[in-house]
């Protein structure tokens, strides 16, 4: 069988990785998966390039539905993500149990960050609803789809990074201080698709079934999202 092509965002890379093992092994199937930031991924497959499944956060997901570059009713949830917050590993830890401690860890640091993904236009939300944006906002650094919250704080770039816990788990040179109070916790669905240009309808399904499927679950937890 002709291998499937598989795009993804940054926030589930680590996870398809270990899943896709599992399901060459299991389905005898090969898949090419390729990774890149949510915004690029979207982009790319808006612009034709062609590959059989995509795995984004559902928004994105329904909006290239509604644009013809995905099969319609293909979409399928796979897992769910929170936001987290890291410090360098060096630095003291912060008190982020609650919406006030969270607020006062933002005001005080020198330089903070968070992505350009679901995320991070949550966040810039959240901190225009508390009307402290404006005050912050020449200290924060977005970097480029793709490149990772942790990177900029491993490099001592930004004190404060805020980002799925999936894309800070096993960085070093970090402490993952956990994630965010529920009061202003987010959590993203992320979903794989079908895409229209796909020449293997039929086998891409099977993978989406596989990568919603139970078994999954174990891999999901371990990478810090759940089941959607």
């Amino acid at each position: 069988m002709a291998p499937l092509r598989l795009i993804s965002s940054m926030a589930t890379r680590a996870l398809l990785g270990d899943l896709l093992s599992e399901y060459r092994l299991a389905a005898a199937q090969s898949v090419q998966a390729q990774a890149a930031g949510g915004v690029d991924v979207a982009k790319r497959i808006a612009d034709g390039e062609i590959f059989d499944v995509v795995v984004l956060a559902r928004e994105a997901l329904d909006k290239l539905i509604s644009q013809g570059h995905l099969l319609p009713g293909s979409c399928m949830d796979l897992m769910r993500s929170g936001i987290a917050v890291a410090t360098r590993k060096s630095a003291a830890p912060l008190d982020i149990s609650s919406e006030e401690s969270v607020k006062q860890a933002v005001l005080s640091a020198a330089a903070l960050s968070y992505s350009t993904g679901p995320s991070g236009v949550y966040l810039e939300g959240l901190f225009a609803r508390w009307g402290i944006l404006e005050s912050v906002r020449s200290r924060l650094t977005i970097p480029p789809p793709g490149i990772p919250v942790a990177t900029l704080i491993a490099s001592g770039k930004v004190e404060l990074g805020f980002q799925q816990l999936s894309e800070l788990m096993a960085v070093p040179g970090i402490q993952v201080l956990g994630s965010l109070p529920l009061a202003i916790q987010m959590m993203t669905t992320f979903s794989g698709g079908i895409c229209a240009r796909s020449a293997s309808p039929g086998t891409a399904r099977s993978l989406l079934v596989y990568l919603a499927s139970a078994p999954t679950q174990i891999v999901k937890r371990r990478h810090g999202m759940e089941a959607a």
